[in-house]
């Protein structure tokens, strides 16, 4: 893992279907924040964050943009609709991945150094609680309902189910080498994790607690995004999406994108894929249906926008 430290149109793209949604991308390099207006096809903010922004997380009415900052041990807030950081919370350690309560009350920020998970109140922007979990805790994800979070611990091959009303880790699931991002499907039935150091991907039975399946992809796989029945992951070393069907878990193709491909999330009607580039500053645009690059957004330098980084405007 590194260091916890131009829009161009490919044959004349029509995002249509991204046309009330908004990107907000983590570019680690240039220590900011970017918004890309996905239906423009092109950046229309900047915002300075520091600290080597990675984490991000939208909240679910599309107020507030979470950002982790590793090197500066904090979360930043930012107001998504005025662009403006409007609160920064002191976390300690390494913030890495983040993520928020479906009613928007609570931020999950994972601890890489602390093997903990900071819990902070959105309302007062300050920490309240710290939760126990395995060791380097990377993305985390919390079910619809609310009830469970979960965390990937990549230097324990496991991930961590927590009673978010308890808090406390109420099972310890064993998945494959090094999971990085996890995913939780809308259902709350299944998770998927990213597996950096088995190219895989695990499926993970949340009720029973178990892992119940494994999918081969391309190598580093970083993240994953669930759409139209299939899985999306980001092959971080291939510069490919590995797409595979969730029903049979089998790998279904690989779609050649930037260089090192990171974060990755769907829009809101399943009909497109968005994938960050640190190595070419891009934002890909995937058809989600038809399998294929449908164009490209420059963003800044590193992209990772490792999170929920979409927004709807609509």
């Amino acid at each position: 893992m590194r260091a916890l430290a131009l829009a161009v149109l490919v044959g004349g793209l029509a995002v249509g279907s991204a046309a009330a949604e908004e990107a907000f991308v983590t570019n680690q390099l240039s220590d900011d924040l970017m918004v890309v207006d996905l239906a423009a096809a092109r950046g229309v903010a900047t915002i300075p964050i520091g600290g080597k922004p990675a984490g991000v997380a939208v909240s679910p009415d599309g107020r507030f943009a979470y950002v982790t900052s590793p090197d500066a041990k904090a979360v930043t807030v930012v107001d998504a609709a005025s662009r403006q950081v409007v609160g920064r919370v002191e976390v300690g350690g390494g913030p890495l991945g983040i993520a928020v309560a479906p009613d928007g009350k609570t931020v999950y920020v994972a601890d890489w150094y602390a093997a903990a998970v900071r819990v902070i109140d959105a309302a007062s922007r300050s920490v309240t609680a710290s939760i126990a979990v395995g060791a380097s805790p990377s993305g985390l994800a919390v079910t619809p309902d609310g009830r469970l979070l979960l965390s990937a611990d990549r230097d324990d091959d496991s991930v961590s189910v927590v009673d978010t009303a308890t808090r406390q880790r109420r099972a310890i699931i064993k998945v494959g080498t090094r999971p990085f991002g996890v995913t939780i499907d809308a259902d709350g039935r299944r998770a998927y994790t990213a597996n950096v150091g088995s190219d895989d991907v695990s499926v993970i039975d949340i009720a029973d607690g178990r892992e119940i399946g494994r999918v081969p992809v391309g190598m580093r796989p970083y993240a994953v995004a669930l759409t139209q029945g299939r899985g999306f992951v980001t092959d971080q070393y291939a510069g490919t999406v590995s797409v595979f069907d969730l029903a049979s878990l089998r790998p279904i193709k690989r779609i050649n994108v930037g260089d090192y491909p990171e974060g990755i999330a769907a829009t809101a009607d399943g009909k497109r894929v968005i994938v960050a580039c640190w190595e070419s500053n891009t934002l890909g645009i995937i058809d989600a249906a038809e399998l294929k690059v449908i164009g490209e957004i420059g963003t800044g330098d590193g992209p990772r926008a490792f999170g929920a980084f979409l927004r709807r405007t609509e």
